[in-house]
Parts: C-alpha cells; structure tokens; sequence
C-alpha cells in the first residue's frame, strides 16, 4: 500500500466503521489497530502506528495525493475508542477537509441503499494513463488488489454513486462538527 500510495495521484476510500488511515489521527490509529490486530503486541501496534502516520505525509507532499472520502454517518460514533479520542479524530477530519486536495463526505445513516452496502473499499490512482486503478479490499487477515480494468471500473462506478448518495462537503462538515459537540 506504502508503495501504491506514494506513486498515486488519487485516492478515494468509501469506508463504513471506520475513519480513513490517511486521516487517522495517532490515537485513533491505535485505537483502531489494536483492535484490528488481536495478537500484535504493544510495541507491534505502535510500529504500524508510526508507519500509518509516514504514510500520512502525501497529502502535505510537493505535489499532494488528491484524497476523496465518503465515510459512513456509523464511523464519526465513538466505538473505536474514548471521547477525547474521538473529539480529536472528528477535529482532524474538519481541518483536513479545509485542504484543496482533500474531500471529505459524510454518507448518512438514513441514506437510500447504495452500492457500499456490499462493503468498504479504496481506489489508488495514477497520473500515467497507461496505469490502471488499483481497487484495495482489506480483510482481518489480507488485503486484495483489484487491477482488472473491468472489475476496478465497477468500484469507480460505485464510487460515484456513493458521492452522489453522500452528503454534500458543507453538510458533511456540519454533520461532522455537530457530532463531535455531542461526544463526551
């Protein structure tokens, strides 16, 4: 993945528990790793943490990797970890979305069905035209990478029904500020 990013010119993830890694605080990231990773110990968690925080320098790079978010209305909840981990994350998400290359949409829990219902999945871009999307599926034990042109533009379709479906950017961010006013 840390090589897919650092070559990509976009990223769009659709994500329904949790927030982006890209735009995962530390905490969060902790949080939501150790869960993930049952077996892995203290220091193994903190590894990975630091690794997901080096991959976070895309967005800020020379040229920046162009990231689109939809994140289901369930993920911006408190269940990954405590209020204060919380109210930083969704804090994180707002000052994000204030930078050109990111775009941040909230799909809503009372949202008509979409094509997200089959699950979350990530779509890594390239510059070069002669560079197919790479659609990215992890699971609790692997990661599949989709690169039959075919089947990835199926996930690029879906995408943009999950954008359409999606809050617009100003009501996302809204969603997102009301919500963290209400966590404790």
């Amino acid at each position: 993945m840390i090589s897919l990013e650092a070559d990509a010119k976009s990223f769009r993830s659709f994500q329904t528990v949790l927030i982006p890694g890209l735009l995962q605080t530390a905490s969060y990231a902790r949080a939501a790793i150790g869960a993930i990773n049952m077996t892995s110990t203290a220091e193994q968690v903190n590894a990975l943490v630091e690794v997901r925080m080096a991959r976070q320098s895309v967005l800020t790079r020379p040229e920046p990797l162009e990231m689109w978010a939809v994140i289901h209305e369930a993920a911006l909840r408190p269940t990954v970890s405590t209020g204060p981990v919380m109210r930083d994350q969704l804090q994180r998400l707002l000052d994000l979305a204030e930078l050109p290359q990111v775009s941040i949409q909230v799909l809503p829990l009372d949202a008509m069905p979409h094509p997200g219902m089959a699950g979350t999945f990530a779509m890594v871009g390239f510059a070069d035209t002669t560079d197919f999307d790479v659609v990215v599926i992890e699971s609790l034990t692997s990661t599949l990478y989709v690169e039959d042109p075919v089947e990835a533009s199926m996930y690029g379709s879906a995408f943009e029904r999950l954008q359409a479906t999606a809050l617009p950017f100003d009501k996302s961010a809204d969603l997102i500020a009301r919500q963290k006013d209400t966590i404790r």
